[in-house]
């Protein structure tokens, strides 16, 4: 099974479970929409900004710092829901 068709599924199980939940995640949704969030996102292909984070190590390191020594892999981690 695809990834969308399993995401798919999870949220048909959230709506048929919890009904109120889904629809108020699904409002949500439209809020975030309606503010125009969508059209000031990075798609795949647009460069990041350079921007400054602790590193683990203790001190700053910056994503242009990073780039100057080879590709860089950005994820990100949203913590405990």
């Amino acid at each position: 099974m695809s990834l969308g068709r399993r995401l798919k599924a999870i949220a048909d199980g959230l709506s048929a479970k919890a009904p109120e939940a889904s629809a108020a995640l699904h409002g949500y949704i439209e809020d975030l929409r309606a503010t125009g969030i969508e059209d000031r996102v990075l798609k795949v292909g647009d460069e990041a900004p350079d921007f400054e984070l602790e590193s683990t190590a203790g001190g700053m390191v910056s994503l242009d710092a990073l780039v100057t020594q080879g590709p860089v892999i950005l994820t990100f981690y949203r913590g405990r829901w």
